[in-house]
């Protein structure tokens, strides 16, 4: 399955799916109304915002007899993770273990 990044990086772009994911990861599995009680947005916005999380896989659902329960699906934000920071990161850390090993070199050329 090949992850869509412009279909995510849209979901993310506002604030209130943010804000529905926010609450997903504080509670996850919640129905619309729970979401609903915790947004100040009108309920059909709410569920048009759930509808793009869903088709950006960044929310699943699953059905538990007549209600619907959406739950946080985090593996597309790690494969932002490690496509645009952490590649960046990696360089980072590697250039602080090396400063580090020779500041360690130098300390002990100086003992």
């Amino acid at each position: 399955m090949t992850t869509d990044l412009d279909a995510i990086f849209r979901a993310l772009s506002d604030r209130n799916r943010r804000k529905l994911l926010d609450l997903l990861y504080l509670d996850n599995g919640q129905t619309l109304t729970e979401l609903c009680s915790r947004m100040d947005i009108a309920r059909q916005s709410v569920t048009k915002h759930l509808k793009i999380l869903e088709d950006a896989n960044l929310v699943a659902t699953t059905w538990r007899g007549r209600v619907k329960l959406h739950y946080l699906n985090p593996v597309p934000i790690g494969e932002i993770y490690e496509r645009w920071i952490g590649k960046y990161e990696r360089k980072r850390l590697k250039a602080l273990n090396d400063l580090k090993l020779a500041l360690e070199e130098r300390k002990d050329e100086q003992a």
